[in-house]
């Protein structure tokens, strides 16, 4: 092992912390509270804007794809770093509005970068870190998602206050200031890779399947709070903007949580018991979007929610750690699982706005297919533990 590991073993896991809040925490979630500046500065038009947050999503599905393929060419520290630098420049460039097609390419790429870290990140890590510490360790790789989502409640007004121009460089500055901090932290070029040449690919078992599905169920339920929860409670309750305010200051609080929280469950629970008991909790507080308009209520519950985006990417880590062996099988495995929740996550993105449209603004539609997504997640486990039955009553029949 490498022996600055050795000397310091929180290295690798601030490094891959700050790739996460960097590539996605900053480089994704940033954007929302940007959205009323940008249209009342008059940068883009309003309908421009939602079209620009779009290209984030639909820039990290192709990150997904083109990560491991990265890897293999160069080292898979090599490429995070750069992917960090890439998220600064993004920013950077995003400062001068020069056009609508300069901007998507710029919103694009940062979701490329997002991507390849997502696949990457932990893979290049985790080998470094005790199988039985990994789930936190994971968690706090990933931590980095809940603190970005903190920091577009918090950082992100208080830099407008200088300026939508000083806000963008503000960012740029930050995720500079992160990657350079980050630098020496990863894992030496020698340790094991992420992605090694000419391995075959991990067999498709049925739990790996089933794994894949809820995945990406779980990435359709969690886009409806994530995208429309701060206009339900401000326009949609009436309740005001500094409520919506405090709703998404308590989604980002449980972001925060969220991370370290599950990966511990995976470490004490298992990652499938983990899984099961968070989806539950999920489907409670989706239902009391559905039926409270207690702003007590909806806050417990916004904490709660805030917890899913970045705490279900430790346990569905740790699943994937459970059912395949092999570095490199676990990081194929991985990246297929990302590449599945990216998808679903940008169709759904589109699929709510739609809905949102066609019902003429009916919130209660999108918490429903959301909670209806939570539903099927818990189902499609259930029919796992259903052919495990079967399979076992068939190989006992044989004998």
């Amino acid at each position: 092992m490498n022996a600055s590991i050795q000397r310091a073993p929180w290295l690798p896991i601030w490094a891959g912390l700050c790739a996460s809040l960097v590539g996605i925490g900053l480089a994704r979630f940033a954007y929302t509270p940007l959205i009323p500046a940008l249209i009342n500065a008059h940068w883009f038009a309003s309908s421009a804007v939602v079209y620009l947050g779009a290209a984030n999503l639909a820039g990290y599905l192709v990150g997904a794809l083109i990560g491991r393929p990265l890897a293999k060419r160069w080292s898979g520290a090599t490429v995070l770093r750069g992917m960090m630098v890439l998220v600064s420049l993004t920013f950077l460039a995003c400062a001068w509005p020069l056009s609508v097609g300069w901007f998507f390419a710029w919103r694009m790429l940062s979701g490329v970068a997002g991507g390849v870290i997502m696949v990457l990140v932990a893979s290049v890590i985790l080998p470094h870190v005790s199988a039985t510490r990994r789930g936190l360790a994971s968690g706090a790789i990933f931590l980095g998602l809940g603190l970005g989502v903190a920091a577009s409640a918090s950082l992100v007004p208080w830099l407008l206050e200088k300026g939508l121009q000083q806000t963008w460089l503000g960012l740029a500055a930050l995720a500079l200031l992160l990657t350079f901090s980050s630098w020496a932290g990863w894992p030496g070029e020698h340790g094991p890779q992420p992605a090694a040449p000419g391995l075959p690919q991990p067999a498709v078992s049925p739990a790996i399947l089933v794994l894949f599905g809820q995945y990406a169920l779980m990435a359709t339920a969690l886009v409806a709070p994530m995208m429309f929860l701060v206009d339900y409670v401000s326009r949609g309750l009436g309740a005001g903007s500094h409520a919506g305010a405090a709703m998404w200051g308590l989604y980002g609080l449980g972001a925060i949580v969220g991370p370290v929280l599950y990966g511990l469950l995976a470490d004490h629970l298992g990652a499938r018991a983990g899984i099961r008991l968070v989806l539950l909790a999920q489907l409670a507080a989706l239902g009391a979007l559905l039926v409270s308009h207690d702003l007590r209520v909806l806050g417990a519950a916004a904490l709660l929610i805030g917890s899913f985006p970045p705490g279900i990417v430790p346990l569905a880590l740790a699943r994937v750690h459970q059912l395949v062996e092999g570095h490199a099988r676990q990081s194929a495995t991985w990246s297929r699982a990302t590449v599945s929740f990216a998808s679903f996550q940008a169709i759904a993105g589109y699929a709510y706005s739609a809905l949102f449209a066609a019902t003429d603004g009916h919130y209660g539609a999108l918490f429903g297919v959301a909670a209806g997504a939570v539903v099927l997640a818990l189902l499609v486990d259930m029919l796992l533990k259903e052919r495990q039955a079967m399979s076992l009553i068939a190989n006992s029949s044989a004998r």
